[in-house]
């Protein structure tokens, strides 16, 4: 498998705004409504998917196999807005490794490192 096009320091941002279906609050717990952890670290694997899959070579993706360090460390409301970056920081054969953060504005909210596979998106070809 070619992997010449990735390049550590490659990297790519997601801007979001926090929204109900990405907080604690499914079930109208009053004082829930903040981003879950969950959703920042799909948020955080969007990042890393946007930083990479457009320079794997055709046939093959990428998938998540650990999150090694995530800190969730300060609440975000809905309505307020999110920058997750995300920056490819090792590549060893096809195992890809990321260092990401998250932000509200200037306030650090999430941080993380990422790992992923490049595997073959039909492996019976």
């Amino acid at each position: 498998m070619a992997m010449e096009n990735l390049k550590p320091g490659q990297s790519a941002e997601l801007d979001v705004e926090v929204t109900k279906d990405l907080t604690t609050n499914r079930m109208g717990r009053e004082g829930a409504d903040v981003l879950s952890t969950p959703a920042l670290l799909g948020l955080m694997e969007n990042a890393s998917i946007k930083a990479s899959d457009k320079f794997l070579p055709e046939g093959y993706t990428s998938v998540g196999y650990a999150v090694d360090g995530l800190r969730h460390i300060a609440p975000t409301n809905i309505g307020e807005k999110v920058q997750v970056k995300s920056v490819l920081t090792g590549i060893d054969r096809n195992r890809l490794t990321y260092e990401i953060e998250a932000y509200e504005g200037d306030k650090k909210i999430g941080n993380a490192i990422h790992k992923r596979a490049v595997i073959p998106t039909n492996p019976d070809a």
